[in-house]
């Protein structure tokens, strides 16, 4: 692909992931961070390499990784948005200094986070989507991420939820249940 179709193709994928996490969050009540979500791929730190990396069936942040090494956007971004598990690791008190591990997410983060998969799956399989994949790349990456215990349990519980009963019943369940404290 060219700079100009990688372009248009990265703005419209990002646009409409973005704007599915939209959809989700409105209908769980996060009003504001359905708004909010994603906007730092927008800024030229996470877009242009988003453009030069584009290839429409993962995220570009994973060809830049496996070209350099490292990604520049993904560190721009999990450093930005807080519905990203990464963002919430931290040096821990009471540790041996230096040490940083991961910290608990408020139930909020969860629930965009919960969104973000649900849509970020829905956009790379297209027509092949079901309500598994999300569930399966979770597991598939579970015992390596620097993820809180408790946030992991939260997600991998959302993401089964997901599975078992379809969004309609989990969307339910995190604005009727999850997101006030409340148990199932």
């Amino acid at each position: 692909m060219n700079y100009i179709n990688n372009l248009v193709s990265h703005f419209k994928t990002i646009t409409a992931h973005r704007n599915l996490v939209c959809r989700y969050c409105f209908k769980i009540g996060l009003y504001r961070q359905g708004l909010m979500h994603d906007l730092s791929k927008y800024s030229p730190t996470e877009f242009i390499p988003g453009v030069k990396y584009y290839q429409g069936t993962r995220s570009p942040n994973a060809q830049e990784r496996d070209e350099n090494g490292f990604s520049k956007a993904w560190l721009h971004h999990k450093g930005r948005n807080r519905h990203h598990y990464e963002y919430w690791n931290d040096h821990i008190n009471g540790a041996p200094p230096g040490t940083v591990g991961p910290i608990k997410m408020p139930r909020r983060y969860v629930a965009e986070m919960f969104c973000d998969r649900l849509a970020a799956s829905h956009i790379y399989n297209a027509d092949n989507y079901n309500d598994k994949m999300p569930l399966d790349y979770f597991l598939r990456v579970k015992e390596t991420v620097l993820m809180h215990p408790e946030t992991a349990k939260e997600l991998e519980y959302l993401l089964t939820l997901n599975w078992k009963k379809g969004e309609d019943t989990a969307l339910r369940y995190i604005k009727d249940y999850y997101l006030k404290g409340k148990k199932h």
